[in-house]
């Protein structure tokens, strides 16, 4: 035990030496081509208030870099065969050249538990399900990723208002939240539940809040894991599914589905697949994880690991098997809507784009802010309750 603290001490340490150095290449050189250079993508302001919001989210960026837990060298030889090994898995299977068919149609959510609860304040309910998901049988990195017991149960918090069945939006977290107090915090129950009237469902992504294998909520996820990654996914959208059919079920009212940066990606999934959804939403959506790569990870990085022979090419390949710019949009364009951040130093402007162009161009805003500052800009609330009214979800 005091081995793998020191340890742990140590590689923070050599992190820190050269966090400066990772910043560096962000600000200084050029980022690798994400089509963020586009006329119509608002230029981003000038002003001591965007310079704020920025630090926020380099803060956030840095904190990954020094926190986060990644896979070591000496697991390549298994990285290089498990992506090897996948490839070859999906291919045979077809699912490379229609990811649609990946994704079973999941069996009816039978609750394990719904009980009440509050948060600093807030009464809510607290569903808990069997989650039930299982990779494909001999899928690679399948039984690593089913040995994690937190994450094998499902965990919604529920607001639901008394009296007559109201419409439920469906509302997914950002990467590292997943707890009653952030969920509130991002989709202000205040004005979703109260205000509008909605009935409100907030569920748990995998790897995050009680679903967590490691000390931080959402630890492992963006390890260089890559199978992890095409799982959680997978997962995601399972249990995703699940739910929906349930809160149908209820009392047969639209559903809608409102998704934060991982969660707008998984949102953005589930509209290639889910063809009655009253409305779409996807907010900063993380849709192209090697996007995220070439923004993120400095290039002498990416040219070791080639080095190393771990191909960017192959896992290109493999994670188009998650990408919501692989399947055709079941969802009308009419109702489906997308926000970003004209400063956002997390997910891209060429992310939300190349979403926008995929979906034939829908509503999109583009507000002034960055990815931790869209709680407190005024054009995500008017768009978010736009697309409410316009899909009559709540009133105008």
């Amino acid at each position: 035990m005091i081995h793998d603290a020191a340890a742990l001490v140590l590689e923070v340490a050599v992190r820190a030496l050269l966090a400066p150095g990772v910043l560096a290449t962000r600000w200084l050189l050029p980022p690798a081509p994400c089509g963020d250079k586009t006329s119509d993508v608002p230029a981003s302001g000038r002003s001591p208030l965007v310079a704020a919001k920025v630090i926020l989210d380099e803060i956030f960026f840095m904190s990954e870099v020094l926190l986060a837990r990644f896979v070591k060298a000496a697991d390549r030889e298994r990285l290089r065969s498990e992506i090897g090994d996948a490839l070859a898995f999906f291919d045979e299977a077809g699912w490379l050249a229609d990811p649609a068919g990946y994704y079973p149609q999941p069996p009816a959510l039978e609750p394990r538990a719904l009980v009440s609860a509050s948060s600093f304040g807030r009464t809510y309910r607290h569903l808990t399900f069997a989650s039930e998901f299982e990779p494909h049988p001999d899928e690679p990195g399948g039984d690593r990723w089913h040995a994690r017991a937190a994450n094998r149960t499902g965990h919604v918090w529920l607001l639901q208002h008394p009296g007559p069945p109201r419409p439920w939006l469906v509302c997914l977290h950002g990467y590292r939240t997943g707890s009653p107090l952030t969920g509130f915090f991002q989709f202000s129950p205040r004005w979703l539940h109260e205000t509008l009237g909605l009935n409100l469902a907030l569920p748990v992504l995998p790897l995050h809040g009680p679903r967590a294998s490691g000390w931080r909520s959402g630890e492992g996820l963006f390890s260089g894991e890559i199978l992890d990654l095409v799982h959680l996914k997978a997962q995601g959208v399972w249990d995703l599914r699940r739910l929906l059919a349930w809160l149908r079920a209820r009392d047969g009212m639209p559903v809608g589905v409102y998704g934060l940066s991982l969660g707008g990606g998984i949102a953005a999934l589930a509209a290639g697949l889910e063809p009655e959804l009253a409305c779409v939403i996807a907010g900063m959506p993380m849709v192209d994880v090697m996007g995220l790569v070439d923004r993120h990870v400095p290039t002498f990085i990416r040219e070791l690991v080639e080095r190393l022979g771990i191909s960017f090419d192959q896992i290109g390949r493999l994670l188009r098997l998650v990408s919501p710019l692989s399947l055709t949009p079941r969802v009308t364009s009419d109702r489906l809507f997308i926000f970003g951040g004209v400063a956002d130093r997390i997910v891209p402007t060429g992310q939300v784009r190349a979403l926008w162009e995929h979906w034939d161009r829908p509503r999109i805003e583009w507000h002034g802010g960055t990815h931790t500052s869209f709680g407190i800009e005024s054009k995500v609330g008017l768009l978010v309750a736009e697309a409410l009214a316009r899909t009559r979800m709540a009133a105008a």
